[in-house]
């Protein structure tokens, strides 16, 4: 009698400490999704608990000096204070938990296949303290399938099942770092959990903290919404990357063709062109989705087309740029070549997978001496080099060619024009301006 009553009591009991807000909540990962996960659970009245191995991460957040650019000090600050937001290196912690999220980094090997390893470790750690009437959600994007094939069978025994003593689930993350009007608290969150407790646990869950919440059908389901969604964006940049290589060597103005379309009030969306692809997602998430397919024997070709094509943009723009010098009877070796912006996307700090590096890389094996500005970015390592962020001002007029790459806001482009020799332009941050020495994408 008691192996039926103890299952839907675990139950009973997690969702009545999520509706009370007593329940001690847990976030393994404290980057870009975690940290503004665990404060919004602050927010809400929980008592939250960040978990993370980097020693300095740990002591910023208890010291509510934030790292992550969408979450001010001032907002961290108080919830560090009141006791309601902590962070820790020790994954003991987990016992004492109701809920634990994970938020940990799941990036590519150079072959293109998933690297797990961020998630076993934290399933290995969380599995050593799981204990009745806990919720665990996965919020690393991943393939589909992977929180019930790799991720269920690390947490589940013979004591504690799914659905039953504990309960789990999949919920995408839907970062937009640097988006002013999309945040954690108001971007919809899909819910897929393995059983159908688990789904409303879960959704329950994330309702008490965040405006809407959609629950799904199957935790693959949850997973392959992430990808549909970011494969959806990587192909369309693809193709519109594609349109942009055409029309360069038709001499069609891109931006003209596109600002025409998207006059259309119905069957076209606009994606612009660019330098090539970057950020934590996109240049990434639809190659899970390919990798998983071909262990299922199917070739994603689409995705693979739209990869090698965003991968190509840095070398178009190298390209670019060697021609608009050579029509300034300049060679790239030897020329002076300053960035401006190196961020992946406007206004925000990030780097990771910008285009930017691939660019100013290629430019110095080309042999040009690279420079650059970005009031977000102060230092980069490229080629076991050190290039440091400089005003723009003085170098401007002292470059052969300056290659706006990052369309930052506080940019001044009017300066930009009337300074620079020679420019070229992938981002269109010059529409207004109309110059000889202008090259656009």
């Amino acid at each position: 009698m008691e192996a039926t009553v103890e299952p839907k009591l675990c139950a009973r009991t997690l969702a009545d400490r999520i509706h009370s807000r007593s329940a001690r909540v847990g976030i393994v990962g404290l980057g870009y999704v975690g940290l503004p996960l665990a404060v919004e659970f602050a927010k809400a009245g929980f008592s939250v608990t960040g978990i993370d191995l980097q020693e300095s991460k740990v002591q910023r957040v208890n010291l509510a000096d934030s790292y992550i650019q969408d979450i001010p000090a001032a907002e961290l600050g108080p919830l560090v204070e009141s006791g309601r937001l902590r962070a820790t290196t020790d994954f003991s912690a987990i016992a004492e938990l109701d809920t634990v999220n994970i938020c940990v980094p799941t990036p590519l090997r150079k072959t293109k296949d998933p690297d797990m390893s961020y998630i076993v470790s934290a399933c290995q750690e969380i599995a050593r303290y799981l204990h009745p009437g806990m919720l665990v959600v996965l919020e690393s994007t991943t393939y589909p399938g992977t929180t019930d094939e790799l991720v269920l069978p690390m947490l589940q025994r013979p004591d504690i099942r799914v659905g039953e003593e504990f309960f789990l689930c999949f919920s995408p993350e839907r970062v937009d770092p640097g988006n002013p009007r999309f945040q954690t608290a108001n971007i919809p969150k899909v819910v897929g959990g393995v059983t159908v407790e688990c789904t409303r646990l879960g959704s329950l869950f994330y309702s008490q903290a965040l405006q809407t919440v959609v629950p799904v059908s199957s935790t693959a389901v949850a997973e392959m919404v992430k990808l549909l969604e970011n494969t959806f964006r990587m192909i369309n940049i693809g193709l519109v990357n594609e349109m942009a290589l055409m029309c360069d060597r038709m001499g069609v103005n891109i931006w003209e063709v596109i600002e025409a379309a998207a006059t259309k009030p119905f069957g076209f969306m606009p994606f612009y062109p660019g330098p090539g692809l970057g950020g934590h997602c996109i240049p990434i998430d639809p190659f899970y989705l390919s990798w998983k397919t071909k262990q299922a024997g199917i070739e994603a070709r689409f995705i693979e087309l739209a990869g090698y094509i965003n991968g190509q943009m840095p070398h178009f723009v190298v390209d670019k740029i060697q021609h608009a010098l050579n029509e300034h009877r300049k060679p790239l070796n030897g020329s002076r070549v300053h960035i401006l912006g190196v961020a992946y996307k406007r206004d925000i700090e990030d780097v990771r997978e910008s285009p930017a590096l691939d660019i100013i890389h290629l430019l110095m094996r080309r042999g040009a001496e690279v420079t650059y500005s970005d009031p977000h970015v102060p230092l980069l390592r490229i080629d076991d080099k050190e290039l440091f962020s400089q005003e723009p001002d003085g170098l401007l007029a002292a470059a052969d060619c300056v290659a706006i790459v990052t369309d930052h806001s506080t940019l001044d482009y009017a300066a930009v024009v009337e300074k620079s020799r020679l420019i070229v332009d992938t981002r269109n941050a010059l529409k207004r301006f109309s110059s000889d020495k202008i090259v656009r994408l």
